[in-house]
């Protein structure tokens, strides 16, 4: 039995979206503020009983509600089936879609629709419901009334008083949790598949509000997991999620290992060893007591009929992890040295990772009932089903930590004999991240990549999308490997990011920042990632910029070849019928080989519009011509690379400056004097071949020249201009 999909309506930002889990683990990526924390609330909020808020509804759908508020308050009388069905479709909604395999009828017989249903695929539906509509808008208008009351009582007295509308109402106090309620309805399975939500059948309403119970285990690391500051003094109460390894270490301990818990014959040995401290313990303590005890009696308490005092111990083992050292780190590994600090002088990043390792084997044995637990097989069996929800591991975690856990999770969560032998037990883990270092370690087929999508006219609020990555690159096996080995070799944030720049050549790699920073302030303060890959290469990334519906700026070369034969790199020249041999411009954004009809296109078109799985801008930037003085004259340069452009672009500063390598030869062509012709052809020789050191050059650009003073190449600032603009235009 899995979760197969789950579908989300009106819950924050996710107000129509569907996500599909995969068998094992399920990474949730996406930019900040995308949804992710939301998709795993939703799911703790139906399945494991978390309490509702009004702000869970999704902003959009609150002036709906405030509408069917003023209509209450207007009427007298209201049909309860009516309104129940519209405010349906603006509450929380939450759809399960359970795989379940033959052998496993007997767990799901109240959830299966018909009696000719033979297997495969369930569906229940939750939606967070008024409790009596008929009493809520009863409650609402009486509170509605009195307000109005109040306010034409003294007209002259401005005053805004509760409640102003519905969610005005909803929101004060508990009124939302305490009207509410989870109401579960069984889907049809073989609508599982439509385009438009299914309608709920009124009459396929569960007996209980959550029918997977029993069913699904849900277990949950949230991303807001505390840690102990050195300042801090003493341990508060035992906490389930507490960051403070001591805490968890203990509430195990009472419910696996305590020996006073229903002792077994292996436990009698501690429990004798107990006894025998606390009689010596109580010993001593009588003694010491004796002195203060007689002083007390002194002063006439106790009385004759008074009870007589007496001081005894309680020694329980689980007491001895409540004090702040319980756990320690030794710092030699000599226990002779005695060199240890207390937990909370540890590094957070291990605080933190061995606190969620500590949790995952935690919830492994909760749910396998090991040890003590295991007696409450007597009563309540083991789900046949456990998920995991963990929020943002990576906090605190260096790199190699971060790519070892998240190989390592769900073998800690399965590593047990049972499950090991029984394969109807299984178990699926949700992460949700920010590391591009986890993206990287999991599959494409794993990823679940957030969309933030701009408010329209139809929802007047930003919302996100959910896309699945799984077949982003279709049955091209070849086209996988290459980008998933070209993730995992480059810091690549392609998935939390706002938009992408792509660009061709390491010089570009190293001064787009620099141009980014000093030039264009507003797209410095977006989160853009930028990625180096090899023309011939830009393609293979196609499918999943077009998937993730990413803004996209790609800075590439023209790539002037000739017409004919095998299109060899020539100088660009107009007039000529040389053709741009690039694969991003000719065949993926422009579909336009001619050099001349490229130099001369306007900027608009060098834009493209997607529609769809949803709409979004990518935009192509290639060398222009330049104009500048040379020899007291000003002449036009065709460039063909990002250097040839800078040179062009910055020819007094190249003129007046040289250094080593490429430096100095580009010194030596501006001082010469050639005409123009033997100019632009030397300068294009001398980025032209694969050895030259374009690396190198920038790296000696950078060294020679503050950044601050170089002229950014009109192409490239075409390009951040259009990407801040429609950045800006998004925001």
């Amino acid at each position: 039995m899995k979760i197969k999909r789950f579908d989300i309506q009106n819950f924050r930002k996710l107000k129509c979206c569907k996500i599909e889990l995969s068998d094992k683990t399920t990474v949730f990526v996406g930019a900040n503020n995308s949804g992710k924390t939301s998709a795993m609330d939703a799911l703790a909020k139906f399945l494991a009983a978390r309490k509702f808020v009004l702000n869970d509804i999704t902003l959009s759908n609150r002036k709906k509600l405030n509408d069917i508020g003023m209509t209450w308050a207007k009427e007298e009388e209201i049909d309860p089936d009516k309104w129940m069905k519209e405010i349906e479709t603006i509450m929380p909604t939450l759809d399960v879609w359970i795989d379940v395999a033959d052998n496993e009828l007997h767990y799901v017989s109240n959830i299966i629709p018909t009696l000719d249903w033979e297997g495969g695929v369930l569906g229940v539906r939750f939606i967070y419901l008024p409790k009596d509509i008929q009493k809520l808008c009863a409650l609402y208008r009486e509170s509605f009334d009195a307000a109005a009351k109040t306010c034409s009582s003294s007209p002259k007295v401005k005053l805004s008083l509760w409640p102003q509308n519905l969610c005005d109402y909803l929101g004060k106090g508990d009124f939302f949790h305490t009207l509410f309620e989870t109401k579960a309805y069984v889907l049809d399975p073989s609508k599982m598949n439509d385009d438009a939500l299914q309608p709920t059948d009124y009459l396929m309403e569960c007996a209980t509000s959550n029918p997977l119970s029993g069913l699904v285990k849900i277990d949950i690391i949230s991303a807001q997991r505390g840690f102990s500051d050195t300042s801090d003094e003493g341990v508060g109460e035992v906490n389930y999620h507490a960051q403070n390894l001591s805490s968890q270490l203990r509430s195990y301990y009472d419910k696996h290992l305590d020996p006073e818990n229903e002792p077994s014959p292996e436990d009698l040995k501690t429990l004798k060893a107990m006894e025998k401290a606390k009689e010596a313990f109580n010993a001593t303590l009588s003694n010491k007591f004796h002195d203060a005890i007689l002083e007390l009696e002194d002063l006439g308490y106790p009385g004759v009929n008074d009870p007589k005092i007496t001081i005894e111990s309680k020694v329980s083992a689980s007491d001895t992890l409540k004090h702040d050292a319980a756990v320690q780190y030794a710092l030699t590994s000599n226990p002779k040295d005695n060199m240890k600090l207390p937990e909370k002088y540890n590094g957070l990043g291990y605080q933190n990772l061995i606190s969620m390792v500590f949790l995952l084997m935690r919830f492994r044995d909760d749910w396998m009932r090991i040890g003590k637990a295991h007696r409450e097989l007597l009563e309540n069996r083991i789900e046949p089903l456990h998920v995991v929800l963990l929020e943002e591991p990576e906090a605190h975690l260096h790199v190699q930590v971060q790519q070892v856990f998240i190989r390592k999770a769900y073998d800690v969560l399965t590593k047990n004999q049972f499950l090991k032998e029984h394969s109807n037990f299984q178990t699926q883990l949700v992460i949700s991240s920010h590391s591009s270092h986890i993206a990287r370690e999991v599959d494409f087929k794993d990823l679940r990549y957030f969309k933030r999508l701009p408010a329209t006219k139809d929802c007047i609020v930003p919302v996100s999308k959910v896309i699945n990555l799984s077949g982003v690159f279709g049955e091209d096996n070849e086209t996988t490997r290459f980008i998933t080995r070209y993730l995992r070799t480059t810091h690549c944030d392609l998935f939390f990011a706002d938009a992408a720049i792509f660009v061709e050549g390491s010089a570009e790699y190293m001064l787009l920042p620099h141009f980014i920073r000093n030039k264009y302030q507003k797209l410095n303060q977006r989160y853009v990632t930028l990625l180096e890959i090899n023309g011939r290469h830009s393609q293979r990334l196609k499918p999943l910029i077009e998937k993730m519906c990413l803004p996209t700026l790609i800075i590439t070369d023209l790539d002037s070849g000739t017409p004919t034969g095998h299109h060899s790199h020539t100088l660009p020249e107009r007039g000529k019928g040389i053709i741009s041999t690039n694969y991003a411009i000719t065949q993926w954004l422009l579909k336009e080989k001619s050099l001349d009809k490229l130099l001369d296109l306007s900027e608009k078109k060098k834009e493209k519009n997607f529609t769809t799985p949803y709409a979004f801008k990518m935009r192509i930037a290639y060398q222009m011509p330049v104009n500048f003085e040379y020899n007291g004259k000003i002449y036009e340069a065709i460039p063909s690379t990002f250097e040839d452009s800078l040179v062009y672009t910055n020819f007094s500063l190249f003129s007046s400056t040289t250094g080593e390598g490429l430096m100095g030869d580009i010194y030596d062509a501006c001082n010469e004097g050639l005409d123009f012709k033997d100019f632009h052809e030397k300068i294009y020789n001398l980025f032209r071949g694969k050895n030259v050191p374009k690396a190198g050059f920038a790296l000696d650009l950078i060294y020679s020249v503050d950044p601050q003073n170089l002229q950014v190449p009109n192409y490239i600032d075409e390009g951040l201009l259009w990407l801040q603009a429609l950045l800006d235009k998004h925001e």
